[in-house]
């Protein structure tokens, strides 16, 4: 696809939610229901050209999302309702767990992926004997006692610019890149509730969830602080710490900064075409 709108189309930028509970992720997949195949649904029974869309990132099965950035392109003629009525008559045709947040046109040379510039996931930890039913698809439920000052000093030791080969999952193919900045890693704590906050250029299949989980065992005392810079020049995933589950996960934010470099085309690397979380 060019990166460019066809002649006579606009370019439309979408930022849409969802609570990825009951779909296979983002992304269309051939005998199961993904968030794409329902806003595609949904926007087809607006613009007789039934667009397709595209997104900075591609959640696994069961992450959720408040900030996915998407963009798809229709006929200039097509375009007859203002940003608002549309957010509107989107998420009239749309399940509850998914909406349109915002619509507006997008700038000359938007693109949802290439034009991203970082992403910032956030993931719940529960951490406390009862869960919270109100938070049971969104986060993480974990009961033994949590030690915050270590899993502090751990995630600041991620930031930087390094090969997180370590925190991330097989995608299934071979990785030639798997170098990337951090530029920040934090742990809040509100009563029961963990907050780990991780932005980043790109992330790697699992890369958000092999964080967490390291990071929750260093909380533990199964990892000390100071082992996590040896676990990434080590790129070996066995040494590293367990993949966190996927329903704790949220894309909560995608950057564009207009003087950062435009990404790649991912036929020339391989970025997971997305954050499979």
């Amino acid at each position: 696809m060019s990166d460019a709108p066809l002649a006579g189309h606009i370019r439309l930028r979408l930022t849409v939610a969802y609570d990825g509970t009951a779909y296979s992720g983002w992304q269309l997949q051939p005998a199961d229901v993904s968030v794409q195949l329902r806003l595609e649904e949904a926007l087809a029974k607006l613009f007789p050209s039934a667009p397709r869309v595209h997104s900075s990132s591609r959640t696994d099965t069961g992450v959720h999302a408040r900030g996915m950035s998407v963009h798809f392109d229709i006929p200039r003629a097509a375009f007859r309702m203002e940003p608002r009525k549309l957010v509107l008559a989107a998420n009239a045709h749309l399940p509850e767990d998914i909406r349109v947040v915002s619509v507006a046109r997008a700038k000359q040379g938007f693109h949802a992926r290439f034009s991203a510039s970082g992403k910032q996931y956030r993931y719940l930890v529960w951490n406390a004997a009862a869960h919270d039913p109100l938070l049971r698809a969104q986060s993480w439920h974990f009961t033994r006692p949590l030690d915050l000052a270590a899993m502090r000093a751990a995630a600041a030791s991620l930031v930087g610019r390094h090969d997180f080969r370590a925190f991330s999952s097989t995608p299934g193919y071979e990785r030639k890149h798997t170098i990337r900045h951090v530029t920040r890693c934090d742990v809040r704590r509100s009563g029961a509730l963990l907050t780990v906050v991780i932005e980043a250029d790109g992330f790697l299949y699992k890369m958000c969830r092999g964080i967490v989980g390291t990071l929750v065992q260093v909380g533990t005392g199964k990892f000390k602080p100071d082992q996590l810079l040896p676990m990434l020049a080590s790129r070996d995933r066995s040494l590293a710490g367990m993949t966190a589950p996927a329903h704790g996960l949220v894309l909560w934010k995608v950057y564009y900064d207009p003087k950062a470099p435009r990404r790649p085309d991912p036929s020339a690397t391989d970025d997971e075409a997305a954050d499979l979380g």
